[in-house]
């Protein structure tokens, strides 16, 4: 998969958001000068699939409080979520499903998916009221039933779109 530079990151910031190490980022992309990235730049990330690849995708309105899972481009499922609230703002952009954990415990409920921004995720909740609200810590909240459904769905690697 390629990740394109931000502003501010680093390629340790970008191997911690796809939780690699520094070492494998390098190794995959010969040639790199490590203190030398620049704002647009194309780096490869191993062992990830393209999202261009992976027919499914998902589109998140913070606005709406809509996840939206798309098949191809088109509108397979819409749920409802909780995101971010003031101070905690769920991260606007583009990221990709980086891992799966059941189970995780505590005010995840039964399922956490990983964003490649570290410390973000999708995941259940143990408080189902929180749905519809903005109240989390910056991660989107699901019903357990929802996220367990869209966690059988969706591969590693599927694109997440969040916008306002």
């Amino acid at each position: 998969m390629i990740h394109t530079v931000k502003p501010g990151e680093t390629l340790s910031s970008i191997a911690g958001d796809y939780r690699i190490s520094l070492g494998s980022l390098i190794a995959g992309n010969p040639g790199i000068t490590p203190n030398l990235i620049y704002v647009g730049q194309r780096i490869v990330i191993p062992g990830f699939p393209s999202p261009a690849t992976i027919p499914f995708s998902i589109s998140i309105s913070l606005s709406n409080r809509t996840l939206t899972l798309l098949y191809q481009g088109q509108t397979r499922k819409v749920y409802p979520i909780g995101g971010g609230r003031m101070l905690h703002e769920t991260p606007i952009g583009d990221f990709v499903i980086i891992n799966k954990a059941p189970n995780p415990g505590g005010p995840y409920g039964t399922m956490w998916m990983s964003l490649s921004k570290k410390g973000y995720g999708i995941h259940g909740t143990n408080d189902p009221s929180s749905i519809g609200k903005y109240v989390s810590r910056g991660c989107v909240r699901m019903y357990n039933q929802d996220v367990e459904e869209l966690s059988r769905t969706i591969p590693i690697g599927t694109l997440v779109s969040i916008r306002p």
